[in-house]
């Protein structure tokens, strides 16, 4: 257990940051191994496994209701030095994990289908998304256990042994996908479903590790039998936490199937280049994640401490730590964008639709770092609503303009990408004016003293 209440700002979101920015870049480097392997074997295989993966946001709107939750709660509890309150909640996670992995399961083997036949713009698409989402929903469903174990690291302020054991998997991943997806040593490639095979064992084996991790670190709390009994009151202060986050997550799946539902007329070359290029932009996006994600807990512990002056300094630093590394980022793709496709794909046409995707949107990658930390500090202070309304705007904004002007003679692509950019920059306003009012609502009763027990 690490106490963020004291000492340098700047050095703990550093020491923070930098694990997860690493660990978070191999977590990335799943969809991308897999992407490479994937692409050669066509452009219908790729925008099926781009499709299929963004299944992977539902699952991760069910997860942040556990990880927000968990995490700001521990942290709360840390900063409080009320070790009984972090196991409970620590274990009530770990029984709601079990519950949600096993509703992604029945819920995506019998629903996937359905999902694919609507945004997949022919049948080889859908076939293959299909495949790949076989193969990958175990590992999805085991995303909750690993969510729960790795939240309560992050709000006791453990973050190394998530980065170990995120390279690790990383590094199984490659090693099963050659052999699964295209039949390496074993001459029986599984095409797209081996893609999806092969992250799910990696995320099992990882998952064991994290395990060891967890049982034998000093994190402040421990597996407890007793305390995974279901307790409501505990379950309604994760769902008050973390149900926004949550959403936010599924209107990012609602937003890409509206992309993908807009562009299906433009055929599988440009559903593939929008899929490449999201990924890509995603692997931008870790470093403004990874500091924003440093500064949830460490803001959070000193919520539970009482000590508002150092929760508006850990914005300031992470604001500030943000926007330089995303207008570094920017510039990058605004001079050659291609370099980071040429690594997955090399057909033209691909590369193409994917550069301009990424030279368009890179325009608002100072405004998602900011938007990535002003979610991080409503973590901290326990109400993600306002980051939920915000992200629930921007999708209208967005939807509204989209679906109309893709029925429209004349429609391109670079429509929906100036859209995502004028919208997104709007939502970024908007939320840094509701964190302002957050803390001046919020921040001042802080200093005052504690009331007694």
């Amino acid at each position: 257990m690490r106490d963020l209440t004291a000492g340098s700002i700047p050095r703990h979101l550093v020491r923070q940051a930098l694990p997860m920015m690493l660990g978070m870049l191999f977590q990335t480097l799943y969809y991308l191994i897999d992407l490479w392997f994937v692409a050669r074997l066509g452009d219908a295989a790729v925008a099926g496994v781009s499709a299929a993966g963004n299944v992977q946001f539902i699952v991760m709107s069910l997860t942040q209701v556990l990880g927000v939750g968990t995490m700001a709660l521990i942290a709360h509890a840390v900063g409080r030095r009320d070790r009984e309150d972090a196991s409970v909640v620590f274990n009530q996670s770990t029984t709601w994990a079990l519950v949600c992995g096993g509703l992604v399961l029945l819920l995506g083997y019998t629903l996937g289908g359905r999902y694919l036949a609507t945004v997949g713009s022919d049948p080889a698409v859908q076939a293959a998304g299909m495949g790949y989402l076989r193969g990958y929903l175990p590992g999805l469903a085991l995303q909750f256990a690993f969510v729960s174990m790795g939240s309560a690291m992050r709000g006791a302020g453990v973050v190394r042994p998530g980065m170990v054991v995120q390279i690790l998997s990383v590094l199984l991943n490659i090693a099963f996908a050659p052999v699964l997806i295209a039949g390496w040593g074993t001459g029986r490639p599984l095409g797209t479903f081996g893609a999806g095979l092969s992250t799910t064992l990696a995320i099992g084996g990882a998952l064991l590790v994290m395990l060891g991790f967890f049982v034998r670190l000093d994190t402040g709390v421990r597996f407890d039998r007793a305390l995974m009994r279901p307790r409501w009151s505990v379950l309604a202060r994760l769902l008050k936490i973390g149900v926004p986050p949550g959403v936010e997550f599924a209107l990012m799946f609602v937003f890409t199937g509206i992309v993908y539902y807009a562009i299906r007329g433009f055929g599988p070359v440009a559903q593939a280049g929008y899929g490449i290029g999201a990924r890509v932009m995603q692997s931008i996006f870790l470093p403004a994640m990874a500091v924003s994600f440093a500064a949830a807990p460490l803001a959070g512990q000193n919520m539970g401490a009482r000590h508002p002056e150092r929760v508006r300094a850990t914005f300031r630093w992470a604001a500030g730590t943000g926007a330089a590394l995303m207008f570094g980022l920017t510039l990058l793709c605004q001079w050659r964008p291609d370099w980071l496709i040429l690594g997955i794909t090399s057909e033209p046409p691909v590369v193409a639709v994917a550069s301009d995707f990424l030279r368009t949107v890179s325009w608002n990658f100072v405004a998602t770092g900011l938007l990535f930390t002003c979610s991080g500090m409503f973590q901290a202070m326990g109400n993600t609503i306002p980051s939920l309304v915000s992200s629930a705007l921007r999708l209208v904004s967005f939807a509204v303009p989209v679906l109309w002007l893709s029925t429209r003679p004349g429609f391109q692509l670079a429509h929906v990408w100036w859209t995502s950019v004028i919208t997104l920059t709007l939502q970024a306003a908007l939320t840094w004016w509701l964190l302002q009012r957050e803390f001046a609502r919020r921040l001042p009763g802080l200093a005052a003293p504690a009331p007694a027990a």
